[in-house]
């Protein structure tokens, strides 16, 4: 069985890509990515064509490889869990309130 076909438009111009259904909307979010970056870039540039796609693939190439080199900030469990507690006596301040309402 053959993989399913999806047309994409990027810069006017429209691409069928293999794509199966479960990726399907990961693709048309890609795809709108790479068209805004390609737009963008166009704008900026006056370029077109070849020379587009590729300034747009090292542009996005190259905001993949510093996210991946950027370590996460790291968790403050100790804020997180007074935020929830926080959270949590806000939350049983209104329901008691609900309560007396019934």
């Amino acid at each position: 069985m053959s993989t399913p076909t999806l047309e994409i438009k990027l810069q006017g111009r429209a691409y069928s890509v293999a794509c199966p259904p479960e990726e399907r909307e990961a693709l048309l979010e890609a795809a709108a990515l790479l068209d805004a970056k390609m737009a963008d870039i166009a704008e900026k540039t006056k370029s077109g064509g070849e020379r587009l796609a590729v300034m747009a693939a090292l542009n996005l190439a190259h905001e993949l490889t510093s996210l991946k080199k950027s370590p996460a900030a790291p968790l403050d469990t100790a804020a997180a869990k007074r935020r929830i507690q926080a959270m949590e006596a806000r939350l049983e301040t209104a329901l008691a309130q609900q309560d007396d309402l019934f």
